[in-house]
C-alpha cells in the first residue's frame, strides 16, 4: 500500500468550539507558550495533567492574565472534552452549591486537562489573529512602544476575519504552524541550552497522541477514521515518519515531513458538505419562500464531532425540524433575514452568522451558541455556552451555566432569561449533560478590545455601558413554541427570575381586570359586535405594525407545499410529529 493512499485533516471541533472568535492576547504567543510548555514539563504537579489551581497560577502570576480570562480559557478548554452527561451533570449540582468565591474555587480545583493537549488549545486560539504574518514577525511580544489598533480597528478586522467554520482556514492555519505545534510537543531534555529544537530533537509517542487533538485520518478511501499516533506508527507511514518502537519516539525533522506530505482537506468539513451534503426536509415551510435557500447536510456520513448542517438564506420564512438524525450535529444558520426557525433537538453547537430581523428557538446546545454580525434577532436557548460578537439591537433569552461572553463590536444587546418550553425539553436536556443550574445568564463577561476580560458584571453599568442591558421585567413577554409535540415538560424548566414572574402576574391581572369591565358594561348584542370587531381590528393593527402576522401567516403551509411536505416526511424517517401549529390566540 503506497503512502500517498493515507489522508490526514485537521479536526473540526478544536477550531470550531475552542478558537475564540476575537484577536487573541499577546501572551498566548509561541515566544510564552514556549516558556509555559518548559515550566509544565520541569514542575512537579503540572504534567501530564494540568489542574487549575496550577494552571491560574501560571496564568495569572506568569502570564499576568486576569483570573477570569485564565478560567474563560479553562472552562472553553473543558467544554471540547468528551464527558459524560452524567458527569456534567455532577458537576453542575456541584457548582450550584457554593455560595462563596473560596467554595467555587475549591470546586473549579478538582479540575483537570491533558497538559500537552491544553497548550495546543491555547496555540489555536491564533486562528482569529487579526495579521497572522506580522504577530509572527515582530509583534508578538508585548510592548508599551508599539502603537495599538483602534478599538474601531480591531472591531472591524475581527468581525470579518470569522474562520472558525472555514475548513480551509484550518488547513492553512496547520501547514503554516506545523513546526511551532510539534515544537510545543517537545520536551524539554530535547532542546538546546537557548530552548531551541535540534534536528536529532525526538518527539514521543505519548506527546503525539496529544496531537490528536488537532488531527485525525484514514487509510484509504471510505475507511474508518483513526488517531494521527495509530496511522504514524503502523502502515505506511511508519517508515515515513521515522517511529522507533524501541524509543518509542519520532524524530521532529521527518515526523514534520511526513504529516506535511498527508495532509488534506477535512472530507467531512463545511466545502464538503456544501459540495455533497444531502438536502433537508423541514417540517413547516411555506410555498415558494425556500427558492433560495441552501440547506444541506452531512449527517448521514459524517463521525460525531464533524456532524453538520448548514442553513443559508432563508428568508421570510417559518422552519421547524425535531429529528434523531440531526442529533449532535453543528448547525450554522447564515444570512437569513425575517425568518422563524425552531431546531427542536439536542444539538452540538449552533453559529448564527450574519441574520437579520429572525428568531431562533433551539433544542439544548452542549457546547456552544455563537451570535455573530447579527442585526435585530432574537435567540432563545438552553447552552453550555452564550457568545455574541459584532451584533446590534439583538435579544438573548439563554440558560447557561456559563457567563455570556460578549465580544468586541457589539452595541445595544439585550439579555433575558429563557422563557419557553417544549414537551421533550427536560429529556433533551438531560442528554447533553444540561442543567437549569448554575443559570449564569445575567451574568456577561465583557471581552475588551485588548484581549483582556472585565470582571462578570451584575448590571448594565460598567466600562461599557451601551453594549448590553439586562431585559426590564416590564418588557419581559413569554414566547409559544407553536407545534404539538409529545413529551412531558410543561413549563419552563427551572421557572423564571421573581421579578420577571411578578410581571406576568402584573399582566394576568390587568387581563383579568379588562374582562371585568367588558362584562360589567352589560353590552347589548349589536355593541358586543361592534366592540369585537373594534377589537379585532386593532389587534390585525398590532400584528402588522410589529411584525407578527407574517409570523402567524408561515405557520399554515398552503395546501400544495403542505402535500409537498408529506411527501417529503414519508421518505425520512425523521420525527416530524412538531410539524402541527397549535391554535394562537391573543388575550388582551
Amino acid at each position: 500500500m503506497e503512502a500517498d493512499s493515507v489522508s490526514i485533516w485537521p479536526r473540526m471541533e478544536p477550531f470550531l468550539l475552542g478558537a475564540l472568535q476575537v484577536a487573541p492576547t499577546s501572551k498566548l504567543s509561541l515566544h510564552y507558550l514556549r516558556k509555559m510548555a518548559i515550566y509544565v514539563q520541569t514542575r512537579e504537579g503540572c504534567f501530564p495533567v494540568l489542574g487549575w489551581s496550577m494552571w491560574r497560577h501560571i496564568a495569572c502570576g506568569k502570564l499576568q492574565l486576569p483570573e477570569d480570562l485564565a478560567w474563560l480559557y479553562f472552562e472553553t478548554f473543558d467544554l471540547l472534552l468528551s464527558h459524560t452527561p452524567e458527569e456534567r451533570l455532577e458537576l453542575a449540582e456541584c457548582m450550584s452549591q457554593c455560595s462563596s468565591k473560596s467554595e467555587l474555587d475549591q470546586q473549579r480545583s478538582k479540575l483537570s486537562v491533558d497538559t500537552l493537549q491544553f497548550l495546543l488549545f491555547l496555540y489555536i486560539q491564533q486562528l482569529n489573529r487579526v495579521s497572522l504574518r506580522t504577530s509572527l514577525i515582530g509583534e508578538e511580544w508585548p510592548s508599551h512602544r508599539a502603537r495599538s489598533p483602534s478599538p474601531s480597528e480591531r472591531e472591524t478586522k475581527a468581525s470579518s476575519q470569522n474562520k472558525n467554520w472555514d475548513d480551509q482556514a484550518h488547513l492553512s492555519f496547520v501547514q503554516n504552524h506545523l513546526a511551532d505545534i510539534l515544537e510545543l510537543l517537545v520536551e524539554p531534555g530535547q532542546l538546546s541550552q537557548s530552548g531551541q529544537t535540534q534536528r536529532d530533537s525526538q518527539i514521543s509517542l505519548e506527546a503525539v497522541q496529544s496531537l490528536g487533538l488537532l488531527l485525525e485520518g484514514s487509510v484509504g478511501h471510505g475507511k474508518g477514521i483513526q488517531p494521527i499516533h495509530k496511522l504514524l506508527t503502523k502502515g505506511p507511514l511508519q517508515t515515513l515518519s521515522g517511529y522507533s518502537i524501541l524509543s518509542r519516539s519520532f524524530p521532529l525533522h521527518k515526523l514534520l515531513s511526513c504529516l506535511q506530505q498527508n495532509l488534506t482537506l477535512n472530507p467531512f468539513g463545511m466545502t464538503a458538505c456544501l459540495r455533497s451534503g444531502k438536502k433537508l426536509a423541514w417540517a413547516q415551510q411555506v410555498e415558494g419562500a425556500l427558492k433560495r435557500a441552501k440547506i444541506a447536510r452531512n449527517t448521514h456520513m459524517a463521525p460525531p464531532g464533524s456532524k453538520m448542517v448548514l442553513m443559508s438564506q432563508v428568508i421570510r420564512q417559518t422552519l421547524a425540524k425535531t429529528s434523531d438524525k440531526l442529533t449532535g450535529a453543528n448547525i450554522k444558520i447564515h444570512r437569513c433575514s425575517d425568518a422563524f426557525i425552531y431546531l427542536l433537538f439536542p444539538l452540538r453547537s449552533v453559529s448564527v452568522d450574519k441574520c437579520r430581523d429572525s428568531t431562533v428557538v433551539l433544542g439544548p446546545v452542549q457546547t456552544s451558541v455563537h451570535i455573530h454580525s447579527c442585526q435585530n434577532v432574537r435567540v432563545v436557548c438552553v447552552a453550555g455556552r452564550v457568545v455574541i460578537g459584532a451584533s446590534s439591537h439583538c435579544t438573548i433569552h439563554a440558560l447557561t451555566p456559563t457567563y455570556p461572553l460578549l465580544l468586541p463590536g457589539n452595541s445595544e444587546i439585550t439579555l433575558g432569561p429563557f422563557h419557553i418550553f417544549y414537551p421533550s425539553l427536560e429529556d433533551h436536556m438531560a442528554s447533553v449533560g444540561l442543567a437549569v443550574v448554575p443559570n449564569a445568564w445575567d451574568q456577561p463577561l465583557v471581552l475588551g478590545t485588548e484581549g483582556f476580560a472585565s470582571p462578570p458584571l451584575s448590571s448594565p453599568s460598567g466600562s461599557d455601558g451601551t453594549c448590553y442591558r439586562l431585559l426590564p421585567p416590564s418588557e419581559f413577554h413569554t414566547l409559544v413554541v407553536p407545534f404539538q409535540m409529545e413529551g412531558d415538560t410543561c413549563e419552563v424548566p427551572g421557572g423564571l427570575p421573581s421579578a420577571y414572574q411578578a410581571a406576568l402576574r402584573e399582566k394576568q391581572k390587568r387581563i383579568q381586570s379588562w374582562q371585568k369591565t367588558v362584562m360589567e358594561a352589560r353590552l347589548n348584542k349589536e355593541q358586543k359586535q361592534q366592540f369585537q370587531e373594534l377589537v379585532e381590528l386593532k389587534f390585525h393593527e398590532w400584528l402588522l405594525e410589529t411584525g407578527h402576522r407574517q409570523e402567524l401567516d408561515s405557520l399554515i403551509p398552503s395546501a400544495t407545499n403542505s402535500q409537498k411536505n408529506s411527501d417529503a416526511a414519508a421518505t425520512d424517517s425523521s420525527r416530524v410529529k412538531d410539524s402541527k401549529p397549535v391554535q394562537t390566540t391573543a388575550a388582551y
